[in-house]
């Protein structure tokens, strides 16, 4: 019997282009699966008859109600070190091995700078008045030289984000619960004093913390109140840092500038949901990652962990 891989949430239908799947002396089946399973129900039904699944990032949990309905699974192959969403207890319990891949940072970062661009200089929607003959010229660009860069968050990715706004010319600041006034001088930037002081001072605020019980409900509606009505604000590390419901009321009221989002509280985000239509919003499918070097390594590497898996060498586990 043929060892069988399934491939979740290859939307873009790549994930068999980016790699090498072959495994010399076995025969391995890769499925890619480009429709994103919504229920556990739909989840067992699919994998049922899979000994391997490879999952991007977080986006479809693996607890243990479901590992306990997979018998056939052997191997669960994450991209990225970190996952917050499988159970690896039940992974252990039920003879699964979890391994993950490497991840780069670079890619969230750009995205970062494309969001913020696009909001400052009015780019969605200047390009489609140009495209459907509407004004010629319809707003003014917000300036980044000599404004305030806030980040929540100052490690791998925020620091970068740091050193792009500095070759723009903008004042840096960044907090976090843990972060120091040393951490901050070596990546050049201010720390501020606190959080509150960071929102109400910053043009523009992005958000780079990981999602922890601290980090949860961060900025609520209490601190998206803090914010400039010129000010705008980017997330492109987890959804639920910032409060969505606050968000949508801020932007529908325009209580702020703007807001760029690449990540959502659902994913796939519903059709009908109200962050398709808000106001004040550019909004891209949670894209962060979403990049020719990073699928290259995710895929490679989860190819690299089923031959090393196969022959019995060590992998990167998860855990």
């Amino acid at each position: 019997m043929p060892f069988r891989c399934a491939v979740l949430d290859d939307f873009q239908n790549v994930a068999t282009s980016f790699a090498d799947w072959s495994v010399r002396g076995e025969e391995v089946t890769v499925v890619p699966f480009t429709e994103h399973f919504g229920t556990e129900d739909e989840l067992a039904a699919a994998l049922a008859d899979f000994d391997c699944v490879v999952t991007l990032r977080e986006r479809v949990p693996f607890p243990a109600s479901l590992l306990d309905r997979l018998p056939r699974l052997r191997l669960l192959i994450a991209s990225g070190m970190r996952n917050s969403v499988i159970d690896y207890a039940a992974a252990t319990a039920n003879g699964v091995t979890v391994c993950g891949t490497e991840s780069s940072s670079t890619p969230p970062v750009e995205l970062t700078w494309a969001l913020l661009l696009g909001l400052a200089r009015g780019l969605v929607r200047e390009n489609t008045a140009l495209r459907e003959g509407g004004p010629w010229q319809s707003t003014v660009g917000a300036d980044l030289h000599g404004r305030r860069l806030g980040l929540l968050g100052l490690g791998k990715i925020g620091s970068l984000v740091a050193r792009v706004g500095l070759a723009f010319g903008m004042e840096v600041s960044a907090w976090s619960q843990n972060l120091t006034a040393d951490r901050a001088a070596e990546v050049g930037v201010a720390r501020a004093p606190s959080k509150e002081d960071l929102l109400a001072e910053s043009d523009f605020v992005s958000v780079h913390l990981a999602l922890s019980d601290r980090t949860r409900g961060l900025l609520g509606p209490a601190e998206l109140a803090l914010l400039k009505p010129t000010a705008y604000l980017v997330n492109t590390s987890r959804a639920a840092i910032v409060d969505q419901d606050s968000l949508l009321a801020a932007l529908r009221e325009g209580r702020i500038a703007g807001a760029g989002v690449d990540v959502f509280d659902t994913e796939p985000l519903p059709a009908d949901h109200p962050l398709r239509t808000a106001p004040r919003l550019l909004a891209t499918p949670h894209l962060g990652y979403v990049s020719r070097a990073n699928y290259e390594r995710y895929y490679g590497q989860a190819a690299d962990a089923i031959r090393a898996y196969l022959a019995g060498t060590p992998i990167r586990l998860l855990g």
